[in-house]
C-alpha cells in the first residue's frame, strides 16, 4: 500500500510532504515522491495530515472494561475502542488490588497481546500496590502494600515479563533497593508519593525514570520546596506523564510543562472504564465506585478518579491550548515509545517501523487508523 500526496509528521516531527508505501506491518519507503504502478494499491491523502499512531501507556480501561476485570473479551473491547481514538499501541493498567487479583490481569493480558483486531497490547503498566496511603487518590486502602522487590519478581516472571512499568513511592521502600533492582527490568516511575523534592531525586539517582500523572497525587513545586514536581523539571533522564483533558491539570500548567521539557512530557489518557460511554454512567475502578458526570469521574468524596478522556481528545485540547501540533503529537507517540523502551518499533514514522499511522483531516478529526 502506497499513500500519496500526504502531509506527514517524518521522524524528526517535522511537517512535510511525502509519500509512504507500507508492506507486511512495516514501513519500507519514504520520500517525498514515489513511484508506483497499476497493481500497486495506492490511497491519495491530499487535504490530509498522517501522524504516527498514539501510544497509552497509562490506561485502566475503556468500553466498559477494566483491565482488573481481567476479562479477556472485555480487554479486547477496550482495544478495539482505543484503536477507534487513533491509538495503535497501549499498556493495560492495574490498580492497587490484591497480589492475586493482578497476578490474573497479568495472565489475562498476557492471552490478549496476540490479537490484531484492536489497538496493540504492547505491556503492562503495574500502577499499584507500592504506593503511599497518604496519596492514595482513587486506589483502594486495603491492599496498598510497601514495595517489595520479591512480591514485584513474582508477578513480573509470573507473566513471562510483560510489565513495562511499575509505580512506586520512594518514602515507603523500607527494605531499600527496590528501584535499583526493578529499574533492571523494567521502567520505574515516582508515583502517589509524598516525598519530597531529595526524596524523588534519590529515586532517580537509583534508576527511576518516569513520573506518573505529574501533579496529581504527589508534591507540588512551591519556590522554597520543589517537590516531586520540582524534581522532575531538574532531571533530564525523567519522563513526565499529563494527562490533558482540561480537568487534572489547567492548560498553563500544561503549556509551561512543555516548555520546560517538550521532549520529555508523556501524554496520558489514566482513562477508566466509562470512558466511551455516556455521561452520567456508574462503574468501578479497583474497589471504587466511580461516578461520571461533565466528562469528570469521581468517587463520592470527590476525589479525581482517573479520566474518560482518550489521546484523540487530549490531542485536540492541547491544539486548541497553543500547543504546536508536532510537539502535542511527539508527547503521545515517541516519548511514550521511549519511556518502556520501544521507540525502535513504534511511536514514529520511519522506515523499518511498524506501519501504525493515524490519517488526520483538518480539523484533527479521524479519517482512518492504520495498524
Amino acid at each position: 500500500m502506497i499513500f500519496i500526496n500526504a502531509q506527514i509528521l517524518d521522524g524528526d516531527f517535522r511537517l512535510r510532504k511525502a509519500d509512504i508505501e507500507i508492506d507486511d506491518e512495516r514501513i519500507v519507503r519514504l520520500a517525498d515522491t514515489l513511484s508506483y504502478t497499476e497493481h500497486d494499491l495506492v490511497v491519495d491523502c491530499a487535504g490530509y495530515t498522517i501522524v504516527p499512531g498514539f501510544v497509552d501507556i497509562h490506561v485502566h480501561g475503556g468500553a466498559g472494561a477494566d483491565t482488573c476485570d481481567a476479562d479477556a473479551q472485555g480487554l479486547r473491547e477496550m482495544a478495539k475502542f482505543l484503536l477507534t481514538k487513533g491509538v495503535t499501541s497501549f499498556c493495560p493498567t492495574t490498580m492497587t488490588v490484591s497480589n492475586e487479583e493482578i497476578a490474573k490481569s497479568l495472565e489475562t493480558v498476557r492471552s490478549c497481546m496476540a490479537d490484531k483486531d484492536g489497538a496493540r497490547i504492547v505491556g503492562v503498566n503495574l500502577e499499584g500496590p507500592f504506593i503511599s496511603p497518604a496519596k492514595k487518590g482513587a486506589q483502594g486502602d486495603e491492599f496498598i502494600q510497601a514495595p517489595d522487590y520479591d512480591v514485584f519478581k513474582a508477578l513480573y516472571d509470573g507473566c513471562g515479563g510483560i510489565i513495562k512499568l511499575v509505580d512506586i513511592a520512594p518514602e515507603c521502600d523500607v527494605k531499600g533497593g527496590f528501584i535499583e533492582k526493578a529499574s533492571k527490568l523494567c521502567t520505574v516511575s515516582v508515583a502517589h508519593t509524598a516525598t519530597g523534592y531529595e526524596g524523588a531525586k534519590a529515586a532517580f539517582q537509583a534508576g527511576a525514570t518516569h513520573a506518573t500523572h505529574l501533579f496529581n497525587a504527589m508534591s507540588g513545586m512551591t519556590h522554597r520546596a520543589p517537590g516531586v514536581v520540582g524534581a522532575v523539571f531538574d532531571t533530564d533522564t525523567v519522563r513526565g506523564e499529563l494527562i490533558c483533558d482540561g480537568i487534572h491539570i489547567h492548560p498553563a500548567v500544561v503549556r509551561t510543562v512543555f516548555k520546560l521539557m517538550p521532549r520529555r512530557v508523556c501524554v496520558v489518557s489514566d482513562a477508566m472504564r466509562l470512558s466511551g460511554m455516556e455521561d452520567g454512567g456508574q462503574g468501578m475502578l479497583g474497589v471504587n465506585l466511580v461516578t461520571v458526570k461533565d466528562g469528570k469521574a469521581t468517587l463520592e468524596d470527590g476525589t479525581i478518579a482517573g479520566s474518560v478522556t482518550n489521546l484523540h481528545d487530549e490531542l485536540k485540547n492541547l491544539v486548541s491550548w497553543g500547543i504546536p501540533l508536532e510537539k502535542a503529537v511527539r508527547a503521545m507517540t515517541l516519548t511514550p515509545a521511549e519511556a518502556i523502551g520501544m521507540e525502535k518499533e513504534i511511536g514514529s514514522i520511519a522506515v523499518g517501523k511498524r506501519a501504525d499511522l493515524v490519517v488526520l483531516d483538518e480539523n484533527l478529526e479521524i479519517v482512518a487508523v492504520y495498524h
